[in-house]
């Protein structure tokens, strides 16, 4: 028999929805979804998910409630005619926000006794269920020790704190973060590509050089809390150079060069701001302005 702790409830059945639903049932737990279109959890019955037929139902079967949907909107349509029921659940929220709607859905689980978690999803659905993926949380650490068992079995769990804002918030950074690489990549690819270069030649190298990249970060992170940029290494003005070349290298090829201009742009503001003879990192000081002068 399963234990109370191997039930877990999914509401929500989109691709990642299922995905985590996929995933509980993969590991033999007891598992209760519910969707607003019945019709997506028949795939997952079909594998041994219980299908509830009211929000409330599906609320009622699990003491832990993952809830993935569209949007916050979205979760508090389905959840706030049932809110009274939540009282002594668990309700993990891996619904994709921003931490201001993190803390007023905490907040709005506290008032109906119900305990909270912020999640924020680090893949795409097919990497559901691997332990090298992160799954990031935010809230009360009690709430995540009682499961995770439960939830280590969709990924790494990585607790952030009990802001409940912070998984938000780191999701957001790190999709800035993955934004910026993949789109260097890609126009890294369409410069090479302009001469006939394929981007699986390139790709090994760019993979090679992220780890010397990671190294950098590592170095830079002391100097950002700081506020101190030894240019021992790189100095702001040795980059301007650097991508002087890359801009008309890209733009003899005919690629786009809007984001190597941005790039320069910041390193340009840096410079007048004093900063020319520092590391890079310094360039940290101009992101910072434009939140300054808001």
């Amino acid at each position: 028999m399963q234990s109370d702790h191997q039930a877990v409830t999914v509401i929500g059945l989109g691709s990642m929805g299922s995905a985590l639903a996929a995933a509980f049932l993969d590991r033999g737990l007891t598992t209760t979804v519910w969707n607003r279109s019945a019709d997506k959890a028949r795939s997952l019955v079909d594998r041994g998910a219980r299908r509830a037929a009211t929000p409330e139902e599906a609320v009622a079967a699990s003491p832990l409630v993952v809830v993935c949907v569209l949007d916050y909107e979205a979760m508090h349509a389905v959840l706030d005619p049932v809110a009274d029921s939540l009282g002594g659940k668990a309700l993990v929220n891996l619904t994709s926000g921003t931490p201001e709607q993190a803390h007023e859905a905490a907040a709005w689980a506290r008032s109906h006794d119900a305990e909270y978690l912020d999640g924020a999803i680090m893949t795409t659905p097919p990497g559901v269920g691997s332990p090298d993926m992160m799954f990031l949380y935010s809230g009360p650490s009690a709430v995540l020790e009682a499961h995770r068992p439960t939830l280590g079995v969709l990924g790494d769990p990585v607790y952030l704190g009990t802001d409940p804002g912070a998984a938000s918030l780191y999701d957001a950074a790190l999709l800035g973060l993955m934004w910026a690489t993949m789109t260097g990549w890609l126009h890294g690819s369409a410069l090479l590509g302009a001469e006939k270069v394929p981007a699986a030649d390139f790709t090994p190298v760019a993979i090679r050089w992220l780890g010397a990249v990671a190294g950098f970060l590592t170095t830079y992170a002391p100097q950002v809390d700081a506020g101190h940029y030894p240019g021992d290494d790189a100095t702001v003005d040795v980059q301007i150079a650097a991508v002087d070349h890359l801009i008309h290298a890209a733009a003899a090829r005919g690629v786009d060069n809007a984001l190597p201009r941005l790039l320069r742009s910041l390193m340009v503001r840096t410079k007048a701001a004093g900063h020319g003879a520092d590391s890079y990192a310094s360039v940290i000081e101009a992101l910072r302005s434009e939140a300054d002068d808001r």
